[in-house]
């Protein structure tokens, strides 16, 4: 997943709560993903994360500074190594300076400040993914009946962009602007209670706890999670020349609801795998049912509903997972889904050769496997 995507709090005037501690334990399914602390004073907002990347654990601190009107005056951001040193060979810390109309950004190298000037009033700053506590600040906004479903932010890096929040069901509302629409959750005094990423391809979930976490002790003892998804290729062989390859994302388990659950919710368009999108390449014509597929390139899709499950065949190709648009669909054709002799932990996607012209698709994963008969068209004399 992405770190380093937009996150944000609000910059308009606000009145704080009373002094606060809270912590969030962020969970992919069993695993802990990234923790986030902090502390909130009624001129002050003070935190930190901790991420499990792939190859290393991130660490941040910020900070948060109002002025009597409640208006956010300075904000920092600051990148550490695990055991609390600076990172080295590049920025290791971000400073804001908020005016009526304007934001200043301060980009701290080791040796050198890049300094930049953004026309911008009551804009937001963006921080990384996994601080989600300071939304609070932008929830009270809402709450007071303020307009804060596109504001400007500001990030470490680039240009202005935008962002938001709008409002779901109850006391939830719904992150938009940013890379990830997590639903948070607050309550009557705005503050955070949960973050829900079950619909997004984040799928982290938190709820608030107590604070007082040694967090420099939990970065030292924290290990990278390695690839979430490992990249796979599914080969079949059908007869001389005929090669089908899938090359997929392999995502786990991990204890959470599969079909029809929170990885593959129902009557939505699935990846088929993580991270890019399912590849399909085939030296021959490929007939699924009804739907003939020429030898060539493309990428796959499942849909799952209550009344059964359907592969999508379609001619974009080259992107990533979520990037799925209908109007390039080849074709759709019924899968058959049955029980796995015993739960399958990674997706495992298996290209069966059952005879030189004929073959199966299999999508495993969980407690079921989707499947689909195709024949190949025959080598050329």
């Amino acid at each position: 997943m992405r770190s380093n995507l937009l996150f944000v709090f609000l910059v308009c005037g606000v009145r704080p709560l009373a002094a606060q501690q809270a912590s969030f334990v962020y969970r992919l399914g069993k695993d802990t993903v990234a923790i986030e602390q902090y502390t909130r004073t009624t001129n002050r907002i003070v935190g930190e994360m901790l991420q499990r990347n792939g190859v290393a654990v991130g660490r941040v601190q910020y900070e948060v500074t109002m002025g009597t009107d409640g208006r956010i005056t300075t904000a920092m951001i600051r990148r550490l190594q695990p055991d609390g040193t600076p990172l080295l060979n590049t920025f290791t810390e971000t400073r804001f300076r908020f005016s009526n109309d304007s934001v200043f950004r301060d980009v701290v190298w080791p040796d050198s400040v890049q300094r930049r000037a953004f026309a911008a009033s009551n804009a937001l700053v963006s921080f990384p993914t996994f601080v989600y506590g300071p939304t609070e600040l932008l929830a009270a906004m809402k709450r007071s009946g303020g307009a804060v479903d596109s504001i400007p932010a500001l990030g470490q890096g680039g240009n202005l962009g935008y962002t938001g929040m709008t409002q779901m069901s109850g006391d939830t509302l719904r992150l938009r602007g940013g890379a990830y629409a997590m639903l948070l959750r607050f309550d009557a005094n705005a503050r955070l209670q949960s973050i829900d990423g079950s619909n997004t391809t984040n799928k982290s979930v938190a709820t608030r706890a107590r604070g007082g976490l040694d967090m420099s002790a939990l970065a030292r003892a924290m290990k990278p999670m390695g690839a979430l998804s490992l990249r796979e290729v599914a080969r079949g062989a059908f007869g001389q020349g005929g090669i089908v390859l899938v090359d997929y994302g392999r995502p786990l388990v991990r204890e959470r609801s599969v079909w029809g659950g929170t990885l593959i919710p129902f009557d939505s368009v699935w990846r088929a795998g993580a991270n890019d999108a399912t590849h399909l390449f085939t030296t021959r014509t490929l007939t699924f049912g009804t739907l003939i597929v020429p030898a060539g390139m493309y990428t796959l899709w499942v849909q799952h509903t209550r009344s059964g499950t359907v592969l999508i065949v379609n001619t974009q190709t080259g992107q990533w997972g979520t990037v799925y648009d209908s109007t390039h669909d080849l074709g759709r054709v019924a899968m058959q889904l049955a029980p796995t002799l015993s739960p399958v932990e990674q997706l495992t996607v298996t290209v069966k050769s059952l005879a030189p012209t004929r073959g199966a698709l299999e999508f495993a994963w969980g407690p079921s496997v989707a499947s689909v008969l195709f024949s190949t068209s025959m080598p050329k004399p």
